[in-house]
Protein backbone atom coordinates (compact mmCIF):
# COMPACT_ATOMS: atom_id res chain seq x y z
CA UNK A 1 0.00 0.00 0.00
CA UNK A 2 1.39 2.89 -0.98
CA UNK A 3 0.12 6.58 0.14
CA UNK A 4 0.58 10.19 -1.30
CA UNK A 5 -0.14 13.90 0.40
CA UNK A 6 -0.70 16.02 -2.85
CA UNK A 7 -1.83 19.27 -1.78
CA UNK A 8 -5.05 18.98 -0.15
CA UNK A 9 -5.51 15.05 -0.63
CA UNK A 10 -4.34 11.86 0.75
CA UNK A 11 -4.44 9.43 -2.19
CA UNK A 12 -4.21 5.95 -1.10
CA UNK A 13 -2.70 2.92 -3.58
CA UNK A 14 -5.03 0.05 -2.37
CA UNK A 15 -3.74 -3.30 -2.86
CA UNK A 16 -4.91 -6.04 -5.23
CA UNK A 17 -6.93 -7.66 -2.46
CA UNK A 18 -8.99 -5.46 -0.55
CA UNK A 19 -9.65 -7.89 2.80
CA UNK A 20 -9.71 -7.87 6.45
CA UNK A 21 -6.15 -8.05 6.74
CA UNK A 22 -4.95 -5.28 4.28
CA UNK A 23 -8.30 -3.35 5.52
CA UNK A 24 -7.02 -3.06 9.18
CA UNK A 25 -3.67 -1.30 8.25
CA UNK A 26 -5.47 1.06 5.64
CA UNK A 27 -7.56 1.79 8.58
CA UNK A 28 -5.22 2.59 10.80
CA UNK A 29 -2.06 4.55 8.65
CA UNK A 30 -4.69 6.90 7.48
CA UNK A 31 -5.67 7.96 10.68
CA UNK A 32 -3.07 8.56 11.47
CA UNK A 33 -2.10 10.79 7.70
CA UNK A 34 -5.79 12.32 8.29
CA UNK A 35 -4.90 13.27 12.01
CA UNK A 36 -1.31 15.10 11.33
CA UNK A 37 -2.36 16.58 7.65
CA UNK A 38 -5.05 18.71 6.87
CA UNK A 39 -6.79 16.80 4.06
CA UNK A 40 -9.85 17.81 2.44
CA UNK A 41 -10.43 14.35 0.23
CA UNK A 42 -9.48 11.22 0.51
CA UNK A 43 -8.74 9.50 -3.36
CA UNK A 44 -9.36 5.65 -3.19
CA UNK A 45 -7.05 4.39 -5.95
CA UNK A 46 -8.71 0.86 -7.18
CA UNK A 47 -6.07 0.44 -10.34
CA UNK A 48 -4.69 -2.15 -9.26
CA UNK A 49 -7.07 -3.71 -6.40
CA UNK A 50 -8.57 -6.90 -8.26
CA UNK A 51 -10.24 -8.69 -5.45
CA UNK A 52 -12.32 -6.50 -2.27
CA UNK A 53 -14.67 -8.10 0.30
CA UNK A 54 -17.22 -6.52 2.84
CA UNK A 55 -14.18 -5.37 4.67
CA UNK A 56 -13.32 -2.57 1.68
CA UNK A 57 -16.92 -1.59 2.15
CA UNK A 58 -16.31 -1.18 5.56
CA UNK A 59 -13.34 1.18 4.87
CA UNK A 60 -14.70 2.92 1.97
CA UNK A 61 -17.83 3.59 4.69
CA UNK A 62 -14.89 4.45 7.28
CA UNK A 63 -13.02 7.23 5.42
CA UNK A 64 -16.18 8.33 4.02
CA UNK A 65 -17.50 8.85 7.79
CA UNK A 66 -14.38 10.26 9.05
CA UNK A 67 -14.03 13.02 5.54
CA UNK A 68 -17.72 13.78 6.53
CA UNK A 69 -17.12 14.89 9.90
CA UNK A 70 -13.91 17.01 9.28
CA UNK A 71 -16.21 18.37 6.38
CA UNK A 72 -14.58 17.00 3.15
CA UNK A 73 -15.32 14.11 1.03
CA UNK A 74 -13.70 10.68 -0.58
CA UNK A 75 -13.66 10.12 -4.37
CA UNK A 76 -12.64 6.69 -6.12
CA UNK A 77 -10.62 6.06 -9.95
CA UNK A 78 -9.53 3.05 -11.30
CA UNK A 79 -12.08 0.34 -10.43
CA UNK A 80 -12.24 -2.89 -12.32
CA UNK A 81 -15.79 -4.43 -13.45
CA UNK A 82 -15.55 -6.56 -10.22
CA UNK A 83 -15.35 -3.77 -8.02
CA UNK A 84 -17.35 -1.43 -9.19
CA UNK A 85 -20.02 -3.63 -9.04
CA UNK A 86 -19.23 -4.52 -5.46
CA UNK A 87 -19.55 -0.52 -4.76
CA UNK A 88 -23.01 -0.35 -6.87
CA UNK A 89 -24.70 -2.98 -4.99
CA UNK A 90 -23.12 -1.31 -1.74
CA UNK A 91 -24.50 1.63 -2.63
CA UNK A 92 -21.19 3.35 -1.98
CA UNK A 93 -21.81 5.11 -5.35
CA UNK A 94 -24.47 7.51 -4.23
CA UNK A 95 -22.17 8.21 -1.29
CA UNK A 96 -18.46 8.84 -2.65
CA UNK A 97 -17.38 10.70 -5.72
CA UNK A 98 -16.06 8.19 -8.74
CA UNK A 99 -13.55 9.74 -11.99
CA UNK A 100 -12.12 7.66 -14.39
CA UNK A 101 -8.60 9.13 -13.80
CA UNK A 102 -6.75 10.51 -11.08
CA UNK A 103 -6.35 13.56 -12.12
CA UNK A 104 -9.68 14.09 -12.19
CA UNK A 105 -10.30 12.64 -8.72
CA UNK A 106 -7.66 15.31 -6.93
CA UNK A 107 -8.85 18.17 -5.50
CA UNK A 108 -6.95 21.61 -7.51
Amino acid sequence: MEYELIGENLVIHLPEELDHHSCRDLQQDSESLLAENEIKRVVLDFSSTSFMDSSGIGLILGRYKRMQESGGDVAIYGAGRRTERLIKMSGIEKLVKKYEDREGALLK
